[in-house]
Protein backbone atom coordinates (compact mmCIF):
# COMPACT_ATOMS: atom_id res chain seq x y z
CA UNK A 1 0.00 0.00 0.00
CA UNK A 2 1.50 3.32 -1.10
CA UNK A 3 0.49 6.44 0.83
CA UNK A 4 1.32 10.08 0.04
CA UNK A 5 4.62 11.44 1.35
CA UNK A 6 3.90 14.82 2.92
CA UNK A 7 7.06 15.78 4.82
CA UNK A 8 8.54 18.10 2.22
CA UNK A 9 10.39 21.27 3.19
CA UNK A 10 10.85 24.60 1.47
CA UNK A 11 14.23 24.72 -0.30
CA UNK A 12 14.50 28.45 0.45
CA UNK A 13 13.96 28.53 4.21
CA UNK A 14 13.57 24.91 5.35
CA UNK A 15 10.00 25.41 6.59
CA UNK A 16 7.47 22.56 6.17
CA UNK A 17 5.53 22.56 2.91
CA UNK A 18 1.78 22.01 2.74
CA UNK A 19 0.00 20.84 -0.41
CA UNK A 20 -3.10 22.79 -1.39
CA UNK A 21 -4.70 21.68 -4.65
CA UNK A 22 -1.66 21.61 -7.00
CA UNK A 23 0.71 23.90 -5.11
CA UNK A 24 3.09 23.35 -2.20
CA UNK A 25 3.24 26.32 0.22
CA UNK A 26 5.36 27.22 3.23
CA UNK A 27 4.40 29.59 6.06
CA UNK A 28 6.73 32.28 4.66
CA UNK A 29 4.72 32.50 1.47
CA UNK A 30 6.99 30.57 -0.90
CA UNK A 31 5.03 28.40 -3.32
CA UNK A 32 5.92 25.64 -5.75
CA UNK A 33 3.48 24.38 -8.37
CA UNK A 34 3.05 20.72 -9.23
CA UNK A 35 3.69 20.24 -12.94
CA UNK A 36 1.06 18.54 -15.08
CA UNK A 37 3.28 15.42 -15.17
CA UNK A 38 3.00 15.20 -11.37
CA UNK A 39 6.33 16.44 -10.00
CA UNK A 40 7.42 19.61 -8.18
CA UNK A 41 10.59 21.58 -8.84
CA UNK A 42 12.36 22.27 -5.53
CA UNK A 43 15.75 23.18 -6.97
CA UNK A 44 16.26 26.95 -6.62
CA UNK A 45 17.98 28.65 -9.52
CA UNK A 46 20.80 29.81 -7.25
CA UNK A 47 21.57 26.18 -6.38
CA UNK A 48 22.04 25.09 -9.99
CA UNK A 49 25.58 24.63 -11.22
CA UNK A 50 24.42 24.83 -14.83
CA UNK A 51 21.33 25.83 -16.78
CA UNK A 52 20.22 22.21 -17.21
CA UNK A 53 21.96 20.13 -14.50
CA UNK A 54 22.02 16.35 -14.31
CA UNK A 55 21.35 13.84 -17.04
CA UNK A 56 20.32 15.30 -20.39
CA UNK A 57 17.09 14.45 -22.17
CA UNK A 58 18.96 12.10 -24.52
CA UNK A 59 20.63 10.28 -21.63
CA UNK A 60 17.29 9.78 -19.89
CA UNK A 61 15.66 8.51 -23.07
CA UNK A 62 18.53 6.09 -23.70
CA UNK A 63 18.34 4.75 -20.14
CA UNK A 64 14.57 4.35 -20.29
CA UNK A 65 14.79 2.45 -23.58
CA UNK A 66 17.63 0.24 -22.37
CA UNK A 67 16.09 -0.64 -18.99
CA UNK A 68 12.67 -1.31 -20.54
CA UNK A 69 14.28 -4.25 -22.37
CA UNK A 70 14.85 -5.99 -19.01
CA UNK A 71 18.64 -6.14 -19.25
CA UNK A 72 19.05 -5.05 -15.63
CA UNK A 73 16.04 -6.87 -14.21
CA UNK A 74 18.14 -9.14 -11.91
CA UNK A 75 19.56 -6.00 -10.32
CA UNK A 76 16.10 -4.46 -9.98
CA UNK A 77 14.89 -7.62 -8.25
CA UNK A 78 17.83 -7.60 -5.82
CA UNK A 79 17.22 -3.94 -4.96
CA UNK A 80 13.51 -4.56 -4.47
CA UNK A 81 14.20 -7.50 -2.16
CA UNK A 82 16.57 -5.43 -0.05
CA UNK A 83 14.21 -2.45 0.23
CA UNK A 84 11.17 -4.57 1.03
CA UNK A 85 12.75 -6.70 3.76
CA UNK A 86 11.47 -3.95 6.02
CA UNK A 87 7.71 -3.47 6.42
CA UNK A 88 6.15 -0.05 6.99
CA UNK A 89 8.60 2.69 6.02
CA UNK A 90 9.16 6.16 4.63
CA UNK A 91 11.30 5.60 1.53
CA UNK A 92 13.39 8.21 -0.27
CA UNK A 93 15.02 7.43 -3.61
CA UNK A 94 17.87 9.95 -3.78
CA UNK A 95 18.87 10.08 -7.43
CA UNK A 96 15.90 8.21 -8.89
CA UNK A 97 16.72 8.72 -12.56
CA UNK A 98 13.77 7.82 -14.76
CA UNK A 99 12.34 5.68 -11.97
CA UNK A 100 12.99 2.13 -13.19
CA UNK A 101 14.27 0.68 -9.92
CA UNK A 102 11.70 2.48 -7.77
CA UNK A 103 8.83 1.27 -9.97
CA UNK A 104 10.10 -2.27 -9.52
CA UNK A 105 10.05 -1.79 -5.75
CA UNK A 106 6.48 -0.47 -5.82
CA UNK A 107 5.28 -3.29 -8.05
CA UNK A 108 6.51 -5.79 -5.47
CA UNK A 109 5.33 -3.93 -2.37
CA UNK A 110 2.21 -6.06 -1.90
CA UNK A 111 2.38 -6.31 1.90
CA UNK A 112 4.41 -3.19 2.72
CA UNK A 113 2.96 0.16 3.69
CA UNK A 114 5.18 2.76 2.05
CA UNK A 115 5.32 6.52 1.89
CA UNK A 116 7.57 7.27 -1.05
CA UNK A 117 9.48 10.35 -2.17
CA UNK A 118 12.00 10.51 -4.99
CA UNK A 119 14.33 13.17 -6.29
CA UNK A 120 16.80 13.78 -9.07
CA UNK A 121 18.67 16.89 -10.13
CA UNK A 122 17.72 16.22 -13.77
CA UNK A 123 14.30 17.63 -14.63
CA UNK A 124 14.17 15.26 -17.61
CA UNK A 125 14.64 12.24 -15.36
CA UNK A 126 12.02 13.37 -12.85
CA UNK A 127 9.56 14.22 -15.61
CA UNK A 128 9.93 10.73 -17.11
CA UNK A 129 9.60 9.06 -13.70
CA UNK A 130 6.54 11.06 -12.64
CA UNK A 131 4.76 10.31 -15.90
CA UNK A 132 4.85 6.58 -15.16
CA UNK A 133 4.33 6.56 -11.39
CA UNK A 134 1.46 8.50 -9.84
CA UNK A 135 1.92 7.03 -6.35
CA UNK A 136 5.22 8.63 -5.32
CA UNK A 137 6.11 12.25 -4.59
CA UNK A 138 8.65 13.32 -7.23
CA UNK A 139 10.92 16.35 -6.90
CA UNK A 140 13.58 18.05 -8.95
CA UNK A 141 16.14 18.52 -6.20
CA UNK A 142 19.74 17.83 -5.22
CA UNK A 143 21.27 15.42 -2.72
CA UNK A 144 23.23 18.45 -1.48
CA UNK A 145 20.00 20.04 -0.25
CA UNK A 146 17.28 17.43 0.22
CA UNK A 147 13.92 19.18 0.71
CA UNK A 148 12.47 16.74 3.26
CA UNK A 149 12.12 17.05 7.02
CA UNK A 150 14.91 16.15 9.38
CA UNK A 151 14.65 12.59 10.73
CA UNK A 152 11.76 11.66 8.45
CA UNK A 153 13.21 8.80 6.38
CA UNK A 154 13.39 5.11 7.34
CA UNK A 155 15.10 3.93 4.14
CA UNK A 156 17.24 6.08 1.88
CA UNK A 157 17.99 4.41 -1.47
CA UNK A 158 20.88 5.67 -3.59
CA UNK A 159 21.39 3.73 -6.84
CA UNK A 160 24.56 4.65 -8.76
CA UNK A 161 24.20 8.03 -7.10
CA UNK A 162 26.23 10.63 -5.27
CA UNK A 163 25.96 10.38 -1.49
CA UNK A 164 26.10 13.59 0.53
CA UNK A 165 27.00 12.47 4.01
CA UNK A 166 25.65 15.39 6.02
CA UNK A 167 22.30 15.51 4.22
CA UNK A 168 21.81 11.75 4.30
CA UNK A 169 22.42 11.76 8.06
CA UNK A 170 20.07 14.71 8.54
CA UNK A 171 17.03 13.22 6.80
CA UNK A 172 17.37 9.67 8.18
CA UNK A 173 15.63 8.64 11.37
CA UNK A 174 18.08 7.62 14.14
CA UNK A 175 17.47 3.95 13.33
CA UNK A 176 17.13 4.53 9.58
CA UNK A 177 19.20 2.79 6.95
CA UNK A 178 21.08 3.83 3.84
CA UNK A 179 20.96 1.40 0.91
CA UNK A 180 23.58 2.03 -1.74
CA UNK A 181 24.15 0.44 -5.13
CA UNK A 182 27.62 1.00 -6.60
CA UNK A 183 29.70 -0.51 -9.42
CA UNK A 184 32.07 -3.35 -8.51
CA UNK A 185 35.40 -3.96 -10.21
CA UNK A 186 34.09 -5.90 -13.24
CA UNK A 187 31.08 -3.70 -14.01
CA UNK A 188 30.79 -3.21 -17.79
CA UNK A 189 34.39 -4.42 -18.17
CA UNK A 190 33.85 -5.54 -21.77
CA UNK A 191 32.51 -2.14 -22.81
CA UNK A 192 35.42 -0.38 -21.13
CA UNK A 193 37.86 -2.59 -23.05
CA UNK A 194 36.30 -1.40 -26.29
CA UNK A 195 36.12 2.33 -25.62
CA UNK A 196 39.35 2.89 -23.66
CA UNK A 197 42.89 2.40 -24.92
CA UNK A 198 43.84 1.37 -21.38
CA UNK A 199 41.48 0.23 -18.63
CA UNK A 200 42.65 1.37 -15.21
CA UNK A 201 41.38 -0.58 -12.24
CA UNK A 202 40.63 1.68 -9.30
CA UNK A 203 40.90 0.27 -5.78
CA UNK A 204 37.47 -0.52 -4.37
CA UNK A 205 36.38 1.33 -1.26
CA UNK A 206 33.17 2.00 0.59
CA UNK A 207 31.11 4.91 -0.77
CA UNK A 208 30.61 6.56 2.65
CA UNK A 209 32.79 7.26 5.67
CA UNK A 210 33.13 4.43 8.16
CA UNK A 211 33.51 7.07 10.87
CA UNK A 212 29.84 8.00 10.43
CA UNK A 213 28.37 4.79 9.02
CA UNK A 214 28.46 1.15 10.01
CA UNK A 215 28.29 -1.42 7.21
CA UNK A 216 25.47 -3.78 8.15
CA UNK A 217 25.44 -6.02 5.10
CA UNK A 218 26.74 -6.25 1.56
CA UNK A 219 25.90 -8.42 -1.41
CA UNK A 220 27.61 -8.62 -4.76
CA UNK A 221 25.28 -9.04 -7.73
CA UNK A 222 26.98 -10.24 -10.92
CA UNK A 223 25.45 -11.44 -14.17
CA UNK A 224 26.02 -11.28 -17.93
CA UNK A 225 23.88 -9.38 -20.40
CA UNK A 226 23.91 -9.93 -24.17
CA UNK A 227 23.22 -6.80 -26.18
CA UNK A 228 22.07 -8.08 -29.58
CA UNK A 229 21.95 -4.83 -31.57
CA UNK A 230 24.01 -1.68 -32.16
CA UNK A 231 21.09 0.31 -30.72
CA UNK A 232 21.27 -1.54 -27.40
CA UNK A 233 25.03 -0.96 -27.18
CA UNK A 234 24.55 2.71 -28.01
CA UNK A 235 21.85 3.15 -25.36
CA UNK A 236 24.09 1.57 -22.72
CA UNK A 237 26.96 3.87 -23.60
CA UNK A 238 24.79 6.99 -23.73
CA UNK A 239 23.23 6.31 -20.32
CA UNK A 240 26.60 6.01 -18.56
CA UNK A 241 29.34 8.52 -17.70
CA UNK A 242 31.60 6.60 -20.09
CA UNK A 243 30.00 8.48 -23.00
CA UNK A 244 31.89 11.61 -21.94
CA UNK A 245 35.00 9.92 -20.61
CA UNK A 246 35.72 7.97 -23.80
CA UNK A 247 37.62 9.45 -26.71
CA UNK A 248 35.96 9.92 -30.08
CA UNK A 249 37.94 6.91 -31.33
CA UNK A 250 36.63 4.84 -28.46
CA UNK A 251 33.05 5.85 -29.18
CA UNK A 252 33.58 4.99 -32.84
CA UNK A 253 34.76 1.51 -31.89
CA UNK A 254 31.61 0.99 -29.82
CA UNK A 255 29.39 2.21 -32.65
CA UNK A 256 31.00 -0.29 -35.02
CA UNK A 257 29.90 -3.27 -32.91
CA UNK A 258 26.91 -5.38 -33.96
CA UNK A 259 26.52 -7.07 -30.57
CA UNK A 260 28.27 -7.27 -27.22
CA UNK A 261 28.07 -9.30 -24.04
CA UNK A 262 28.81 -7.29 -20.90
CA UNK A 263 29.16 -8.09 -17.22
CA UNK A 264 26.93 -6.33 -14.72
CA UNK A 265 28.80 -6.31 -11.42
CA UNK A 266 27.54 -4.21 -8.50
CA UNK A 267 27.58 -3.96 -4.72
CA UNK A 268 24.35 -3.70 -2.72
CA UNK A 269 25.17 -2.39 0.72
CA UNK A 270 23.20 -1.46 3.81
CA UNK A 271 24.58 1.13 6.21
CA UNK A 272 23.35 2.37 9.57
CA UNK A 273 24.35 5.50 11.41
CA UNK A 274 27.28 4.50 13.59
CA UNK A 275 26.18 6.68 16.52
CA UNK A 276 22.82 4.90 16.72
CA UNK A 277 24.41 1.47 16.20
CA UNK A 278 26.83 2.06 19.09
CA UNK A 279 24.06 3.42 21.33
CA UNK A 280 21.87 0.38 20.60
CA UNK A 281 24.78 -1.95 21.38
CA UNK A 282 25.40 -0.26 24.74
CA UNK A 283 21.71 -0.48 25.65
CA UNK A 284 21.62 -4.19 24.80
CA UNK A 285 24.76 -4.83 26.87
CA UNK A 286 23.30 -2.89 29.79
Amino acid sequence: MIRPFTQLCCPLDGEPLTLSENTWHCASGHSFDVAKQGYVNLLPVQNKRSKDPGDSKSMVQARATFLAQGYYQPLAEAISELVLNKGQQNLLDAGCGEGYYLRHVLENATTNELKVAALDISKWAVLAAAKRDKQSTYMVASNSQIPVAEGSIDTLLCVFGFPVDSEFRRVLKPDGRLLMVDPASEHLAELKQVIYAEVKNKPERLPVSTEQWRLESERRVTFSVHLPTPAAISNLLVMTPHLYRASSAGRDRAEALNNLTVTVDVWLREFRLREFSLRSSHLQQG
